[in-house]
C-alpha cells in the first residue's frame, strides 16, 4: 500500500465506528470517516463467526490486495474499516474486490465522485 497505512489501534477503530458512516452489501460492511490528513488508513476486522484463523486471515489478505490494486481510485484523507460478514468465508478475490469498489462508489469516496 503506497499511499496508505494500516490501522492498528483499537481507539482508531472505535473512532471510525462511532463517527463514520457505514455502507454494506452481501460480503462486507465499509465504515468511512474523514481524518483530515493527506493519507488513508485501512483497518480490517473479521470476527470468529466468519471462520477459523485461516479463513479470517485469507479474508484480510484478499481485502488488503483488493485495496492495494485499486488504491489510486480512492480519495485521500480517509479512515476506512472493512468488516467481514459471515458469507465472506466463501467469497472469491473478485467478489471481495467488486464489493469493495461498489461500496466505495456508494460512499462517494472514489475520485471524480465515484465515476470511473
Amino acid at each position: 500500500m503506497l499511499f496508505s497505512q494500516s490501522m492498528k489501534k483499537t481507539s482508531d477503530f472505535r473512532n471510525v465506528y462511532e463517527n463514520g458512516k457505514s455502507y454494506a452489501n452481501k460480503y462486507i460492511v465499509l465504515y468511512v470517516w474523514e481524518n483530515g490528513r493527506s493519507d488513508n488508513k485501512l483497518g480490517i476486522s473479521c470476527s470468529k463467526k466468519v471462520g477459523n484463523s485461516v479463513v479470517r486471515h485469507r479474508f484480510a489478505r484478499l481485502v488488503r490486495e483488493s485495496y492495494r490494486l485499486q488504491e489510486n481510485v480512492f480519495n485521500s484523507g480517509l479512515d476506512i474499516v472493512v468488516v467481514a460478514r459471515a458469507c465472506a468465508r466463501d467469497a472469491s478475490f473478485f467478489d471481495i474486490q467488486e464489493s469493495l469498489i461498489s461500496l466505495a462508489g456508494k460512499a462517494r469516496i472514489k475520485k471524480n465522485g465515484g465515476i470511473q
